[in-house]
């Protein structure tokens, strides 16, 4: 049995008008697959050319071990210089990523190889994000803290996005105070007997090859595996949903802040806790669902 997912609609290019009329509007996602041939990036950004313009820059690292309650928020797991790091993504398998790298402030002259697509949103010019994986590396599943909409532009090689809309939150096991699900679960092949609200869950499934820019709408979950070493560049919009703006502002302002707080004072039994209340509070839900 597999998750209950559909392909991600694909458009060849898409024009301003079409894409909030179709897309933004109802918040769909969609891949459009030839939205930047006209950059410079489409024909240079790989790898090797990454390693030749950023080789000497210290890069932060992570890889897919379970939150420890003494990591800070977002802080890497270990640190290697970029041209050390594409050499070991060339050579074999890794868990380590990048992930969320600004490259304005580390490599101001990648700015040149990119433009900012009139989608009819106004994107956000000064977070420009970078992130790279090996080879079946993956993120935990997880939306964005405020909850953006979010242009996935991928380079060189192929990856792999599962998404679900808020709605399904309550299939998902969502760790409380949290963004994230369990990080136990193996969205690329889920146990069900483990994990069986899943069943219930409804979402989307894509393959993103170099060029092609996935949009994510305000929100939405997503879990990214790289079935070859490769890297991506996130461009957003803030939320313009009402609802969406305020959990923005409540997660990046009080969520957050209280997280950190009870780590410190709880220590590991905040975050088993956590852990715990994900199970209790899907699979009270579940049973609740299957009475009715």
């Amino acid at each position: 049995m597999k998750l209950n997912l559909q392909e991600v609609p694909r458009v060849k290019t898409i024009t301003k008008e079409e894409f909030v009329k179709n897309y933004f509007k109802p918040q769909k996602p969609v891949v459009i697959e030839r939205c930047i041939e006209d950059w410079p990036a489409f024909s240079k950004w790989n790898l090797d050319y990454m390693k030749t313009v950023a080789g000497d820059k210290t890069v932060p690292l992570y890889d897919d071990r379970p939150v420890d309650y003494k990591d800070g928020f977002n802080e890497p797991h270990a640190t290697m210089k970029m041209c050390e790091y594409v050499d070991l993504l060339k050579k074999e398998p890794t868990k380590y990523r990048i992930f969320l790298w600004n490259i304005l402030k580390e490599i101001p002259q990648l700015q040149e190889d990119f433009k900012y697509p009139d989608f009819g949103l106004r994107l956000m010019k000064g977070l420009p994000m970078l992130f790279f994986g090996g080879r079946d590396s993956y993120t935990f599943m997880h939306y964005d803290i405020d909850l953006a909409n979010i242009f996935h532009f991928h380079f060189e090689g192929e990856k792999q996005c599962i998404l679900f809309d808020q709605k399904q939150n309550k299939h998902l096991y969502k760790i409380p105070h949290s963004l994230i699900t369990r990080e136990d679960i193996d969205f690329s092949n889920p146990d069900f007997k483990k994990w069986p609200a899943l069943k219930n869950a409804k979402g989307y499934i894509t393959n993103l090859n170099h060029g092609e820019v996935l949009y994510m709408p305000e929100g939405w979950w997503h879990y990214m595996k790289y079935v070859t070493p490769g890297f991506s560049m996130s461009l957003r919009a803030i939320a313009r949903n009402p609802k969406n703006l305020s959990k923005a502002i409540y997660n990046l302002f009080i969520m957050r802040n209280f997280d950190n707080l009870m780590r410190r004072v709880k220590g590991q039994k905040w975050i088993d806790w956590k852990n715990e209340q994900a199970i209790c509070r899907t699979h009270k839900r579940l049973n609740n669902t299957l009475k009715n």
